[in-house]
């Protein structure tokens, strides 16, 4: 028999945990819950949360990120607003991650760089690559996306690379890219391609900082690792 919401103890329920104790006290599912509001006859608002999750564990939370309402409102208890009220939440969490990044105006080492442009590129199911536009103190100028897909000589070309730094009157620049298996290790094609535009940088005098791969929370400085030059 299925254990409803309503039969559990008062300090137990999602809500009501949430309200006294934080939304850092609840589990994965009893988030979940808690914006699903209700369940179904037969089945408790935490059982269907639990469904959702289920339907994602090879991917864990990230693969909600992408999520669309046809995903999940095959299962029983979810309808098409409560799915619209889950891809709201996954949203506004993610427009507060990029917008608290932003508040980085100085970049002192590859750390600040990477936690600048983390939350844009974490979950993205393709290769971006982007370049960071700096001012002769390091202040950021812009951040400009340059190509998406696999990264090769072939799609990402210096003339695209240096055009937004000329735009922008940018002294120096750092690179970027993100790795969607989450594994940040750079590849040959990966090498090779900053090596071409670390030379370009420096006929055009827009020096080529740094090249920051990013993963999944995780990332890799070719500065740091000695493969600029």
């Amino acid at each position: 028999m299925t254990t409803m919401v309503r039969d559990l103890p008062m300090e137990e329920r999602p809500r009501e945990k949430l309200l006294a104790y934080g939304a850092g006290s609840l589990s994965d599912t009893e988030l979940l819950a808690v914006l699903l509001r209700t369940g179904v006859p037969g089945a408790s608002v935490l059982t269907i949360a639990g469904k959702i999750l289920e339907r994602f564990k090879e991917t864990g939370l990230t693969g909600l990120v992408h999520l669309a309402p046809a995903d999940i409102t095959d299962i029983r208890g979810i309808s098409k607003n409560k799915a619209a009220m889950i891809i709201a939440a996954i949203e506004l969490g993610h427009r507060l991650s990029v917008r608290q990044a932003a508040r980085i105006e100085i970049v002192h080492g590859p750390e600040d760089a990477a936690h600048y442009a983390m939350p844009r590129f974490r979950f993205e199911q393709q290769e971006h690559f982007a370049v960071m536009l700096l001012n002769t103190k390091n202040h950021i100028l812009g951040f400009s996306d340059v190509s998406v897909g696999s990264l090769s000589a072939s799609v990402v070309h210096p003339r695209e690379v240096f055009r937004a730094a000329i735009r922008f009157a940018a002294a120096s620049m750092i690179l970027f890219h993100n790795h969607p298996s989450g594994d940040p290790n750079p590849s040959r094609e990966d090498i090779a391609v900053t090596q071409r535009l670390v030379k370009a940088g420096r006929i055009m005098d827009i020096p080529v900082l740094d090249h920051i791969i990013l993963g999944d929370n995780r990332f890799l400085s070719l500065k740091e690792r000695g493969l600029l030059a």
